[in-house]
């Protein structure tokens, strides 16, 4: 008998734990996972939603459009020198400040910075002069859990999140205000043990290792 999670084990467990198998809830149920989905995505930022994407970073465009799944930008980076083989990461800095910093978008040259334009692009400065290879590395909104997607990272790998964050979700259609600071608890803790991995993760990631 398998014991991972899936989306119909989670419906399942929402319903043993909230004690109900009424259909008023049941039908909130897939609801109450896409909100607890939503939450995660706010709060979480976890090496299982890092995504990166690799495009061409055209001459003469300051503009171009993020993933539809972007949720927030990690990083990116750009290659330059011979044979665009040299990594250079741009900077992160407020709209404002690059349109200060290049007011004329049709002056070209390296890029070194980056912004978010809007919900959908990011904006660039200076202008390429060039064609370069860039990568972008993001956050993601995964495709959220139904019948017809029953696993996703969160499930694999941290199913007491989503299953704690629903539950909390749960408690205003439940209308148990007292059960609110118990699940927000439990959430608290599976969201901690979740960045406390992530933390060890990035000191592995910025030591370096000896041969002994």
């Amino acid at each position: 008998m398998t014991t991972a999670m899936t989306y119909s084990s989670l419906v399942e467990d929402i319903k043993v734990y909230a004690d109900r198998n009424d259909s008023p809830f049941i039908d909130q149920i897939p609801r109450l996972i896409a909100l607890a989905e939503f939450r995660i995505a706010t709060e979480v930022h976890a090496l299982g939603y890092r995504k990166f994407v690799t495009f061409d970073l055209l001459a003469g465009q300051s503009v171009f459009a993020k993933p539809t799944n972007w949720r927030e930008t990690v990083n990116l980076n750009i290659g330059t020198g011979t044979d665009s083989n040299s990594r250079k990461f741009l900077l992160y800095r407020g709209y404002e400040y690059i349109r200060t910093y290049w007011p004329d978008s049709n002056n070209q040259g390296i890029p070194r910075y980056y912004s978010d334009y809007d919900a959908q692009h990011i904006l660039v400065a200076p202008t390429p002069a060039l064609t370069y290879p860039a990568e972008l590395a993001y956050h993601e909104k995964p495709l959220p859990l139904s019948s017809s997607n029953e696993q996703n990272w969160t499930t694999n790998y941290a199913p007491m999140l989503i299953l704690y964050a629903t539950l909390l979700e749960a408690q205003p259609f439940l209308m148990k205000p007292d059960m609110l600071s118990i699940w927000q608890g439990l959430y608290d803790r599976a969201v901690a043990a979740v960045m406390g991995e992530e933390k060890r993760r990035a000191v592995d990631a910025s030591t370096q290792r000896k041969d002994v």
